[in-house]
């Protein structure tokens, strides 16, 4: 139905920038929004920011300022670029598609691992 193409993670330093990709594909009528979400070890999944299709957006508090996301709902596209990497951030990123106007469906990406450490 919906196939994921998440890229980008990986190790980085603290103070360092990553910029995670996501490309969405599959029987897709209308977009409502595309986001990021990332879960830590032993934590609960949290919202990183999300993208809605009028090009509003909403991030967690803890990244405000450091992390910004951006895509082509048209062309079923996210990134999330994030700058200023602390050890905190570490955790499995993973991509958010919410399809549908009325009825809105949630689908996720496999996930891709961010670690900032030195």
């Amino acid at each position: 139905q919906v196939q994921f193409v998440e890229s980008g993670g990986g190790l980085v330093q603290p103070g360092g920038s990553l910029r995670l990709s996501c490309a969405v594909s599959g029987t897709i009528f209308s977009i409502n929004n595309m986001g990021w979400y990332r879960q830590a070890p032993g934590k609960q999944r949290e919202l990183v920011a999300v993208l809605f299709s009028g090009g509003n957006t909403n991030y967690a508090d803890s990244v405000k300022g450091r992390f910004t996301i951006s895509g082509d709902h048209a062309k079923h596209t996210v990134y999330l670029q994030m700058n200023s990497l602390k050890p905190e951030d570490t955790a499995v990123y993973y991509c958010q598609v919410g399809i549908g106007s009325i009825t809105v469906r949630y689908y996720w990406g496999q996930g891709t691992q961010v670690t900032v450490s030195s």
